[in-house]
């Protein structure tokens, strides 16, 4: 999680974009506000959890779960 910085692209183990970091909390990443989504999910925080990640390369995080299923493991604020 060290290694984790503002800004980095969180992507799925499939390569596909998820969201963008916003900064890390504790155990979780708390990714921008501008990657919420759309309907009920737009203009509020949703988080990783730590253990879902699998790498950190360059400027990415590469969590260990496909994109389709990471989103569901969110947690919403």
């Amino acid at each position: 999680m060290q290694n984790i910085a503002e800004h980095m692209e969180v992507i799925g183990a499939d390569g596909v974009h998820i969201g963008t970091v916003d900064r890390v909390e504790g155990n979780r990443i708390k990714l921008t506000r501008k990657d919420s989504g759309e309907g009920s999910h737009k203009g509020h925080h949703h988080f990783i959890d730590k253990g879902l990640v699998a790498d950190v390369e360059g400027n990415k995080v590469r969590l260990s779960a496909k994109a389709a299923v990471a989103v569901t493991m969110e947690e919403e604020k």
